[in-house]
């Protein structure tokens, strides 16, 4: 391994780190926005293709040019890397924090880049700030990412990255350190080629994590209503199913609510689409404001809701009809005021399809827009 041309394997190394920023760089175009972090992370694999080029040109470029800017530039690279996992959980990055650090890292580097050259100093340094910078990405990806195979295989790149940074760190302070980045040795050339080997695992890991959140929000718009958020009602009718089977197993209860807004017609028309789409909005968000976990809802038609209330008798599935139309009728800063009328089913011992279930339950709704309105009727 000794024999190893370095500067050509840093150089590779900054060619792949390209090729990954323009594919990121690619699925950042393609993918929706609602993913985030891929520009950064694109970024990322750019500021790395950069520092190895600056890199490559040690003793044909000035040093301050080959060493400050050039670990400059890579440390921008793995800020660029900690700050796109954080969007890509929602979070905004400390960029100020970031900008102090890279503000202090500067004097310290151009001091023992050219007022007193030490490369085992500069290396100490680089490779505590690297792996730490590493470590907390692994953390907050085992924290905030779901249990699936590209998120643990991205902590597990991270993790044994951190590991070759932390022993080259403690080799630095040994008398074996060496004088130069591209000084022939064992030592030096594990380094440099583990360091190219998992920033390309990096990237596949992180354009896995990006793949995987893709596939989850496709599943989510198949099995949610893209307005309001709640399910579809192909979806619904699956989970009913099988709460009615298992209320039939183990002789439980459940209930149907059947909503539907009154009148919605006059509010698309009085106030426009607009105003009835944040109606419907405002609708669901305090239907779900007095449900349980385990209750679901989902969308029928367009002003037309369904509940499902597990483990529910009729005395319950009325209380909570009665407190959804008093809270629904309840004053709007900048909406019309709504009511809505609802139809009430419980299982009976001998039903056994869902249909009947949502037939009993149109039918009490039906009996309710009869009846005046705003009310609540049972089946």
């Amino acid at each position: 391994m000794a024999a190893l041309d370095l500067r050509s394997l840093v150089v590779m190394s900054g060619i792949l780190s390209l090729l990954l920023a323009v594919l990121i760089l690619f699925l950042r175009v393609s993918y929706p926005r609602s993913i985030r972090g891929l520009g950064l992370w694109a970024a990322a694999h750019a500021w790395v293709f950069l520092s190895t080029a600056l890199f490559a040109g040690r003793g044909f470029l000035p040093d301050f040019v080959t060493i400050v800017l050039a670990n400059l530039a890579l440390l921008i690279g793995m800020v660029s890397y900690h700050a796109g996992v954080e969007q890509f959980f929602g979070r905004r990055p400390a960029w100020a924090r970031w900008a102090g650090l890279l503000v202090l890292l500067t004097l310290p580097l151009y001091w023992y880049a050219v007022v007193e050259p030490n490369y085992s100093a500069r290396l100490i340094l680089v490779c505590l700030v690297w792996a730490g910078i590493f470590l907390a990405m692994a953390w907050m990806i085992w924290r905030q990412g779901p249990e699936i195979f590209s998120t643990r295989f991205t902590v597990v790149v991270l993790l044994v990255h951190s590991m070759v940074l932390l022993l080259r760190f403690f080799s630095a302070w040994m008398p074996l350190a060496e004088e130069g980045l591209f000084t022939p040795s064992r030592v030096q050339a594990i380094y440099v080629a583990s360091n190219a080997l998992m920033l390309l695992a990096l990237g596949m890991g992180l354009i896995l994590m990006a793949g995987d959140r893709l596939r989850e929000e496709f599943e989510h718009l198949a099995s949610h209503d893209a307005l309001t958020n709640v399910l579809t009602r192909r979806v619904f009718l699956t989970a009913c199913e099988q709460e009615l089977a298992r209320c039939r197993r183990h002789g439980r209860s459940m209930a149907l609510l059947l909503l539907d807004i009154d009148h919605f017609k006059t509010i698309n028309d009085t106030h426009g689409h607009q105003t009835g789409d944040r109606v419907l909005v405002d609708f669901v968000q305090r239907i779900a404001s007095l449900l349980r976990r385990p209750d679901l809802i989902a969308r029928f038609g367009g002003e037309e809701f369904v509940l499902l209330l597990p483990e529910t008798s009729q005395e319950e599935a009325i209380a909570v009809a009665e407190r959804i139309l008093a809270h629904v009728a309840e004053s709007r800063d900048s909406l019309p005021t709504i009511t809505v009328s609802i139809g009430v089913a419980t299982n009976r011992p001998d039903e056994d399809q869902i249909d009947a279930l949502l037939a009993r339950a149109d039918k009490a709704l039906y009996q309710a827009k009869t009846e005046g309105r705003n009310r609540v009727e049972v089946a």
